[in-house]
């Protein structure tokens, strides 16, 4: 287990250099390899989940080989019915995105449930109904999606709820199907615009991505190409409030602000200033933040993934905020933690009331999941004194060379090792 120890009440100022995005990255590496062909993506980021997923990938065949820092080379034409080792599919959701490849290519698949769940109420229901929808005939058997194409299909789908996995499984699935398919009540998000982006690039017919309603044309065979990932918003968002929760100025570098527009707005509402130019953003923390409701939801609403960042900052904020998370049902854990540090919060069900503090004390706290983890790394920023975060490997699940970056703009943040060099902090 690694450790992050932050000093914290020191303002970030400068400049950070935003990464490609994660989630982008994890769809976009399954989409090449729906080719034969090599399909390069660049502006690649160098995040555990895509380190994961390219393990993952390798074992069913797929090439794939680092050409360059941020620049990645994948050819499916290696493809092959391999199984999955269970310790890497357990690691991250992505990794049910096999899922979809197999049955696209090889008309069969037999993939670990992501994550060690078994079928209930979870989004993988939602993959498995649109597999069903496109002909497949699926089976669970001691942990294991089965699944094998057959010759019926329908010619659309909905999705019960707006889910960017079990639309970008089905963009795969359809873009090497006979026949046109009409995905109803799909994701929104940026990922998905440029999944499509890379799709059409390598000959897939692909109309629709960022509206409700996707049409999929399709192909026998893609070929390859050249694609640039789009900047990480859910980074980039993250280092946003850290700014405002430091009382920083500093300027975020490779970004695409139209991708943050909501979450500009709340940090507005909270008297933070936020400047936008075109591939830059830059926070200036001028006032004392004030708190405001939030409320989650799909694209282009509020990210689920920036909630807690954004809790961290009503804890500071004069007033009471109140937070509803309407997407997921185990993101306010975090809150627990932040008690520690001194946090005034109650939580109702979906709803987080957070009274603001004048200031956050600096105390060991441990991560729960990814977005929590930078959450606490904020709170630690923030807050006076020493603050030790356990368990932060989750957190390089998804952000790049946090520590370095942080340096870079003035943290007073290193890694540890070992339980015997926290001793100090514990």
């Amino acid at each position: 287990m690694s450790f992050f120890r932050i000093q914290g009440s020191k303002n970030l100022s400068g400049g950070i250099r935003i990464s490609g995005s994660k989630n982008s990255s994890l769809a976009l590496m399954v989409g090449a390899a729906l080719g034969e062909e090599d399909v390069v993506l660049t502006n690649f980021p160098q995040d555990l989940d895509a380190v994961v997923l390219a393990e993952i990938l390798r074992a069913v065949g797929v090439k794939v080989e680092e050409q360059a820092p941020g620049r990645v080379l994948i050819n499916g034409s290696g493809l092959r019915p391999a199984p999955i080792p269970y310790e890497l599919a357990r690691k991250i959701r992505g990794s049910f995105y096999i899922a979809g490849l197999m049955l696209a290519r090889l008309k069969e698949a037999e993939i670990p449930l992501p994550g060690g769940c078994f079928l209930g109420p979870r989004p993988v229901d939602f993959h498995i109904k649109g597999f069903q929808a496109l002909g497949a005939e699926v089976s669970i058997e001691h942990g294991l999606m089965k699944a094998r194409m057959g010759t019926g299909t329908e010619n659309r789908f909905f999705i019960n709820r707006s889910s960017v996995g079990t639309t970008i499984n089905l963009m795969y699935l359809a873009s090497l199907t006979p026949g046109v398919f009409v995905l109803e009540n799909a994701a929104k998000e940026p990922e998905i615009v440029d999944l499509a982006v890379l799709l059409n690039s390598m000959g897939a017919r692909i109309r629709g991505a960022g509206t409700e309603v996707i049409r999929i044309h399709g192909m026998k065979k893609l070929k390859g190409s050249e694609h640039a990932i789009i900047p990480d918003r859910i980074e980039a968002g993250t280092y946003m409030m850290a700014i405002a929760a430091t009382g920083g100025d500093a300027v975020l570098e490779n970004v695409m602000p139209d991708h943050l527009r909501t979450p500009i707005m709340k940090l507005r509402e909270t008297g933070t200033v936020v400047e936008v130019g075109e591939t830059s953003i830059r926070v200036v923390a001028k006032e004392p933040l004030q708190s405001t409701d939030l409320e989650t939801a799909p694209y282009p609403g509020f990210p689920t993934d920036l909630q807690q960042p954004f809790g961290v900052l009503m804890s500071i904020a004069n007033g009471t905020g109140i937070i509803r998370e309407t997407v997921f049902d185990n993101r306010f854990r975090y809150l627990d933690e932040l008690t520690r540090m001194g946090a005034d919060v109650k939580v109702d069900r979906d709803r987080a009331i957070i009274k603001g503090v004048p200031v956050l004390s600096g105390a060991p706290v441990e991560t729960t999941d990814l977005r929590a983890g930078a959450a606490l790394v904020i709170a630690g920023l923030a807050a006076e004194g020493v603050t030790l975060v356990s368990g932060v490997e989750v957190i390089d699940r998804g952000y790049e060379k946090i520590v370095e970056k942080l340096q870079g703009v003035g943290a007073e943040i290193e890694r540890l090792h070992t339980t015997e060099d926290c001793k100090e902090v514990i």
